[in-house]
């Protein structure tokens, strides 16, 4: 048997660190045993998926050194690998199930399934609903399929009972069949969920080893089942640990910044951030913290991988990196990596004409230009003392603005440029007022070039983790503040 493994991103934003984590273990596995790691694109969301997005992961990725097989760019024997191009293939498989009385059309309302979740929560029960909570009088569910009324396709599951999951890490995992919902398979679209569409391509990529974060083991008896109902072996399963944050909170982007992008863009060496990952929650037979890519794979095993939560630490992972660039580069690859990061053809051109027109001398690019070329900005609290706002109105409009920039799937100054004007709107604040201080918090100055070109130009992750750097430098969000900032923030229109 021949080993083979995969991942499974979905495009619908930044490339996250926790991708290329999976990613990374996936890899190693596989060419642990001499095997084929696989690269496929999960975009069944078809709001929120995006080419850039798909394109960014695949570019992220191989930036880090981590390659694939099979794949979306460079084919393979069990193409196609993006799930938007396989809908037959879910569409045959889902009638299968039904066929075979294993799954049902569901045609209750949203409406409907709301109440019937505050029933079961009214009485005390799980509000995971069943196929008897869901069955419609037969007259009825006759009715609604002869007027074509939409529906999903459901999977039946036992009422209660328990259900045993293997992992390759924790054994035997327990869960009660009560706690498990009639999972959708097939969406009102015709898209398929994860769950479908998950088991249904493994199969058929002859995925033998899944190696998924632990998010996951809620779901693991519903693929369990669906690989019952199709009569097929399932691959094993193992369930790694979640990245955490030093708090011991899930990593999330609220917290840190988690695009690889931005690591890319802050100047780390992509061998160190491999290394890094490498180091969440495994270590080198020898312990040593210092390894390659090359030298993980040689030395994988998948049984030092411990199951306490691992902490992403970025100052743990500054230091890695200043290791590298003074232990492994000398002055000439520390150069080339210099115009690698920032100073190359491509990236300075987009700056050119931010600052030709407003200097006399080319010593007066860098001070101008500078933040192009840094990390976060060095402002205090004294910084925003000339803007003409509450401190707690200045951080809710930074605040405001993080979020409506996290909902940005194309990244162009004339998107950039609608959420501001939203904003402006609703702080009732004049465009050069509402610039003002996100002026300071992107540039690091009162004057430089213009603040929504820096903003296009910088990207999504540095402009976001420069208005979260310029919160947290004016006190940051209480938790009373982040209720009231919420509430309000929801009542914004969504365009």
């Amino acid at each position: 048997m021949t080993v083979r493994t995969r991942i499974a991103p979905s495009p619908t934003g930044d490339p996250h660190v926790g991708t290329a984590y999976i990613a990374l273990f996936n890899l190693c596995f596989a060419r642990q045993h001499g095997g084929e790691f696989i690269l496929r694109i999960e975009d069944t969301d078809r709001v929120r998926s995006t080419a850039e997005s798909e394109q960014m992961i695949l570019d992220s990725l191989r930036w880090l050194g981590l390659e694939w097989d099979e794949g979306p760019d460079v084919g393979g024997p069990h193409g196609p690998y993006r799930q938007s191009e396989r809908g037959d293939i879910y569409a045959e498989h889902a009638q299968r199930l039904i066929d075979a009385g294993h799954a049902f059309k569901c045609y209750r309302t949203s409406e409907e399934l709301d109440e019937l979740r505050e029933a079961r929560k009214a009485q005390g029960l799980h509000l995971a609903l069943k196929p008897a909570d869901l069955a419609l009088d037969p007259d009825e569910q006759a009715r609604r399929e002869q007027e074509g009324m939409p529906y999903v396709v459901r999977m039946q599951v036992p009422e209660s009972g328990p259900c045993v999951v293997q992992d390759m890490l924790r054994g035997a995992i327990e869960v009660d069949w009560a706690q498990v919902d009639a999972q959708i398979l097939l969406k009102s679209d015709g898209m398929p969920t994860y769950h479908l569409a998950n088991v249904v391509d493994d199969h058929l990529m002859g995925i033998t080893h899944v190696l998924r974060g632990e998010e996951w083991i809620n779901s693991a008896p519903k693929h369990q089942l669906l690989y019952e109902y199709f009569g097929w072996d399932m691959p094993e399963l193992c369930h790694m640990p979640l990245l955490r944050n030093p708090d011991k909170s899930k990593l999330s982007k609220r917290k840190n910044p988690t695009s690889i992008n931005y690591y890319r863009r802050m100047g780390f060496l992509p061998q160190a951030v491999t290394n890094y990952l490498g180091r969440m929650g495994w270590s080198m037979p020898d312990e040593r913290e210092k390894f390659s890519l090359a030298e993980m794979m040689e030395n994988f095993d998948i049984q030092r991988v411990s199951l306490g939560g691992p902490v992403f630490d970025l100052e743990k992972l500054t230091w890695l990196n200043g290791v590298y660039l003074r232990e492994d580069l000398d002055d000439r690859a520390f150069l080339q990596a210099l115009m690698t990061w920032a100073f190359n053809e491509d990236y300075v051109a987009q700056i050119l004409p931010q600052v030709r027109t407003r200097v006399d001398t080319l010593s007066d690019v860098a001070p101008l230009a500078g933040h192009f070329f840094s990390g976060l900005p060095a402002i205090s609290e004294a910084s925003f003392d000339g803007i003409n706002l509450e401190r707690e109105d200045l951080v809710k409009l930074l605040q405001f603005l993080v979020w409506r920039l996290e909902g940005v799937s194309s990244w162009n100054k004339d998107a950039l440029l609608a959420e501001i004007k939203l904003l402006g709107s609703h702080f009732d604040l004049k465009m050069k007022a509402l610039l003002a201080p996100v002026f300071i918090a992107i540039t690091g100055s009162s004057s430089s070039t213009s603040v929504m070109d820096a903003m296009a130009i910088l990207g999504s992750d540095m402009t976001r983790a420069r208005l979260r750097h310029a919160i947290g430098v004016l006190g940051g969000v209480s938790k009373k503040q982040a209720k009231r900032f919420e509430k309000e923030y929801r009542e914004l229109p969504a365009e």
